[in-house]
């Protein structure tokens, strides 16, 4: 029987670790999503039951619109507010799947890296033009990844401004406009 060879087990073992960090980094996120979601059904629950017993409590039409558009604003800011929950935790869980995979690509570059090494030591008499064109292979192949990885961050960065951006626009905008909705409903209310 063969012996296996130190190397494809320690290779093994961390592929196992990588893909337990994968799995607990997922179930994580996947339960910072439950208990996002489990709050805010509580807290809407908690609103409609407030809300239904201020409806009961009306008594004219100038009341009910005004009742009707302080329900405008509050629920567009909610429903932004858990956009940016649920987007804060797909990127913290992406984030962490990116570390996982780069730390996994930089021990595999490691590893074909002593692989060259080896075979350069072990390689025979005349063949050294040709280690040098595989170490510079792989040197120009390290550099490319870095350079697109670098290039992926970047994009991802300028992507989550402008993300951050079109939100606190629609925000506003959302805010304007039950401000607006606010300001007809009490000059209507004045002028009656």
């Amino acid at each position: 029987m063969t012996a296996i060879p130190q190397q494809v087990l320690d290779r093994q073992k961390s592929a196992l670790n990588t893909l337990v960090a994968t799995q607990a980094t997922l179930f994580a996120g996947f339960e910072k999503l439950v208990d996002l979601n489990l709050k805010v059904v509580k807290a809407t629950l908690d609103e409609v039951a407030q809300q239904s017993q201020q409806a009961v409590d009306v008594k004219d039409p100038q009341e009910a619109a005004a009742f009707a558009s302080s329900l405008v604003q509050p629920g567009a800011e909610k429903a932004l507010a858990y956009g940016k929950h649920v987007y804060d935790i797909v990127a913290g869980v992406q984030g962490e799947l990116a570390k996982l995979a780069e730390a996994q690509i930089a021990e595999g570059q490691q590893q074909l890296a002593d692989a060259v090494e080896q075979f350069s030591k072990n390689a025979p008499t005349g063949s050294e033009s040709a280690v040098a064109l595989l170490k510079s292979s792989l040197a120009t192949a390290n550099g490319a990844y870095e350079s697109l990885t670098k290039a992926a961050k970047q994009a991802a960065e300028v992507a989550e401004s402008n993300l951050n951006a079109a939100a606190n626009a629609t925000f506003k905008a959302a805010s304007d406009a039950a401000d607006a909705a606010t300001k007809s409903t009490r000059s209507r209310r004045a002028a009656a």
